[in-house]
């Protein structure tokens, strides 16, 4: 039976003319793919009226919980003392979420109890992951 850790909370959506929209969002993980963690965004702010989730590395939130951290289509970054910034970029555009860092770090811990830093499963991740990319052998 695969485990999933699951945890709403509040966030800020920022849009591009700087005006701040608090969302719930939730943070989950799975053991199952335990390098990566997912941020679920509810229906009312995906394009097409579904929710959005991203998926990026567990590693890549708890660096970016320290520092600027990312490439590609997901950043993570502090703001402050007590904020962490994700941004998330796709084909419809770029989005800003803010979120507070104890949330996020408290999120971390938890997935960490489940499957710690370096005793992640990887043969089955990598395998589905690799079958997803170029289809069953």
């Amino acid at each position: 039976m695969s485990v999933t850790l699951r945890q709403q909370t509040r966030a800020r959506l920022i849009t591009p003319e700087r005006q701040e929209h608090g969302i719930t969002v939730a943070l989950r993980y799975v053991v199952d793919d335990p390098l990566a963690v997912q941020v679920v965004f509810p229906a009312e702010v995906g394009a097409d009226g579904s929710e959005v989730v991203w998926v990026f590395g567990r590693e890549l939130l708890e660096r970016g919980l320290r520092v600027p951290a990312g490439c590609g289509d997901v950043h993570v970054w502090p703001c402050g003392r007590a904020r962490t910034v994700l941004e998330v970029h796709s084909a419809g555009g770029m989005a800003l979420v803010q979120f507070d860092e104890p949330v996020l770090r408290r999120f971390l811990l938890r997935t960490y109890s489940l499957v710690p830093a370096g005793q992640e499963p990887l043969t089955e991740a990598v395998d589905r992951d690799l079958s997803t990319l170029f289809g069953p052998t």
